[in-house]
């Protein structure tokens, strides 16, 4: 295993620094591949090491296609928070 690969790229031969990096490219659809495997793999305390909540909020529509059975984790949460006045609704 590469060092400072982040556990949840266990398939994939990228750092930590690379992964930061890739999560920067102005490119929507590239940069959400990337959002969606750690929304998919990471825990849910460890994804906010590496996404904030405006990143999700931002690329939502390109990151939902990459969340697999995960996708209705995340829209459960975000639905629930935009219900209890967390987020603005749509």
């Amino acid at each position: 295993m590469r060092p400072n690969r982040p556990y949840f790229l266990w398939d994939v031969d990228v750092t930590e620094d690379e992964l930061r990096e890739r999560l920067k490219t102005p490119d929507p659809d590239a940069r959400a591949q990337w959002e969606g495997r750690i929304l998919r793999e990471a825990r849910y305390q460890d994804v906010w090491r590496y996404l904030t909540l405006a990143d999700v909020l931002r690329d939502w529509e390109h990151i939902r296609r990459h969340l697999g059975r995960e996708r209705r984790f995340w829209e459960f949460l975000l639905e629930g928070w935009r219900a209890d006045g967390i987020l603005p609704a749509r």
